[in-house]
């Protein structure tokens, strides 16, 4: 299974951090985010990486090359960064079965595994893995409404009145379907195409979705503090924070 990285933000609540990198290069218990992301993709054994650049992409090409710890990279351009929908288009032509999307600015130490585990043996169109978080601090996120068997019936972005506490994590699988979907996708009220909303249409197309509970931790790299975070989660003595 090949893994999409999604790496073309600026990256501009790191700042001063991405005043001269990318945000993927942003270092992380001194090597950076996306080095976290594909030691964590290879962990679970996917075939190849690829990359969705924009802001200062050289810096990103420059310093991986075309393959990582053996695991070949290609990459992809986002002129815009006009949301996750528009840039997964970037990789249409380069993905032909189901595949692994990661959020490029995210770092796990969870069962990522599962999620593929998931994919395979059950041919859903997409598994996702989702985490519970208090609701006061949902309305940040892509929350997911779930039925009894674990399937997402719903998914709406930073709703202001969330239906629920789970939500989105910036770890995926999806077949091909996942692209169909997203050039049906209209710019939200943020002027972005969503992610949420082409979920959300392959939702009501009657395609199966469905979530991996969450099993450890993951930090969404957004801000200064969030670095700084993540750094202390690395540490060896550091015990998992609750509500993480």
């Amino acid at each position: 299974m090949d893994a999409v990285i999604l790496a073309a933000g600026k990256g501009t609540r790191l700042r001063p951090l991405t005043d001269d990198k990318p945000k993927g290069m942003v270092e992380v218990d001194d090597k950076p985010i996306l080095t976290h992301c594909f030691e964590q993709l290879a962990a679970i054994g996917v075939d190849a990486f690829v990359v969705v650049v924009g802001y200062r992409k050289q810096d990103i090409i420059d310093h991986y090359g075309d393959a990582f710890d053996g695991i070949p990279i290609t990459y992809t351009h986002q002129r815009e960064q006009n949301g996750l929908a528009h840039a997964l288009l970037t990789v249409e032509n380069q993905i032909d079965d189901d595949f692994v999307l990661m959020l490029g600015d995210n770092i796990f130490q969870a069962n990522l595994q599962d999620v593929v585990t998931q994919q395979q043996t059950t041919n859903a169109d997409a598994v996702f893995l989702t985490e519970e978080v208090p609701y006061e601090q949902a309305n940040r996120y892509g929350v997911c409404v779930t039925n009894g068997d674990n399937e997402i019936t719903n998914v709406i972005e930073k709703p202001e009145e969330p239906p629920s506490n789970t939500v989105m994590t910036g770890f995926y699988t999806f077949s091909p379907a996942i692209f169909h979907a997203c050039h049906l996708v209209q710019p939200s009220n943020r002027g972005e195409y969503e992610i949420s909303e082409a979920i959300d249409l392959l939702i009501h197309s009657g395609r199966t979705i469905e979530a991996v509970t969450m099993n450890g931790w993951r930090v969404d790299v957004g801000y200064p503090e969030d670095r700084d975070r993540a750094e202390r989660l690395l540490e060896p003595d550091t015990q998992c924070e609750d509500n993480i």
